[in-house]
């Protein structure tokens, strides 16, 4: 999700349609097309339209031209604007000129969405989502509209309950998708128990509630295992999964998620986890011996900065994955054949915490915006 590109493709989506909506307007809707500027060169723009080879067209001083911010419904909010205001990379619906004679096409009115509204509209629902909650889902009910989430991981672990209305847009990611452009709306009822949750809307003051205005959910599968071999040229690893005994292909696309975690880190996150959950045991108190986490006084902090460590992990590609090596990852759901959603290496001391695959699945949620949670 890119999920950006869809947004825009919305946007524009939707004048289209406002244009196209009589049916004299349909009659002509070959006179007409939408797509992104790749150039300007006098009074030519060129056109990549969403489908086909690029148009060249000219805006003579008599095309009426508009701009339109993104997720607008209606034209009547359009504004005008300049020539001079027309940039590469805007998109534009083109209606062109029935009436021309020369040997480029005229545009009659040409309807901009600016880039940098959709990078501003990007940065906004970016900045929603990341002040959003995600996490598992512990119950949903279905008739009050309420879905219980935990987030977290060992003592740390609290439930949030993400309270939907009958205006909250909910959507499920395709059963065998990664691809937060691939959701598709569906009703409180698929979501299940396990699945990943992620919303964004209104918390209250303690932050144990959240009025939803848009909640994004998928089941998927965490992994823990070895790795059997690695093929590059097909971008897959078969890892035997802890759990089952059983190989699991885990095809690896550009959208997945890939970091190593290094040794000491791996070691300190572990530490904390069992430590924790040792200090829970005690009445909260630190188990002996434990360090504070990551310079934090008085040595607490919450499972926020544990996803941010994870994010702050190094990146890597396949190439730099060992056969042999341990791995934990969060993937489409299958037997046999999955898709890499996050992938985390150089998790040995991790294993040997209960509360870590939770921590992963949190962060395979939390570490960017859907689009692509998970893009």
């Amino acid at each position: 999700m890119t999920s950006w590109k869809r947004l825009a493709a919305m946007a524009t989506g939707l004048a289209l349609a406002l244009l196209l909506g009589a049916p004299h307007a349909r009659a002509q809707a070959a006179s007409r097309f939408m797509g992104s500027i790749t150039a300007i060169n006098g009074d030519t723009i060129t056109v990549k339209p969403t489908q086909g080879d690029e148009r060249q067209v000219e805006v003579p001083s008599t095309t009426q031209l508009k701009r339109i911010e993104p997720g607008q419904i209606s034209l009547s909010a359009a504004v005008d604007m300049k020539f001079s205001e027309l940039a590469v990379g805007d998109r534009v619906l083109v209606n062109l000129d029935p009436n021309a004679t020369g040997s480029t096409p005229q545009a009659l009115r040409v309807i901009a969405i600016k880039q940098e509204d959709v990078a501003k509209r990007q940065q906004e629902e970016t900045e929603a989502w990341q002040r959003g909650v995600g996490g598992l889902v512990k119950s949903v009910d279905a008739s009050g509209g309420a879905i219980q989430v935990t987030t977290g991981a060992g003592p740390t672990l609290k439930t949030i309950t993400v309270q939907t209305t009958p205006k909250t847009a909910l959507e499920r990611y395709a059963p065998a998708s990664v691809s937060f452009a691939d959701a598709r709306p569906a009703p409180i009822t698929a979501i299940q128990p396990g699945d990943q949750l992620r919303a964004r809307g209104t918390k209250n003051a303690d932050g144990t509630e959240i009025t939803a205005d848009a909640v994004v959910s998928g089941s998927f599968r965490n992994i823990s295992g070895t790795i059997l071999s690695i093929d590059t040229a097909g971008s897959s690893v078969v890892v035997k999964d802890l759990i089952t005994k059983k190989p699991v292909t885990v095809h690896v696309t550009p959208q997945a998620q890939m970091r190593r975690l290094p040794e000491r880190m791996a070691q300190m996150i572990a530490t904390r986890l069992k430590g924790m959950a040792a200090g829970s045991a005690n009445g909260g108190a630190p188990a002996q011996g434990e360090r504070p986490a990551y310079g934090a006084p008085g040595g607490s902090r919450g499972n926020g900065d544990l996803q941010q460590v994870l994010s702050r992990a190094p990146a890597i590609q396949l190439s730099d994955l060992q056969k042999g090596e341990a791995v934990m990852l969060v993937s489409t759901q299958g037997a046999s054949d999955v898709t890499a959603i996050t992938l985390l290496a150089g998790v040995e001391p991790l294993l040997e915490a209960p509360a870590s695959q939770d921590l992963l699945s949190n962060w395979s949620m939390n570490s960017s915006a859907p689009e692509d949670a998970a893009q």
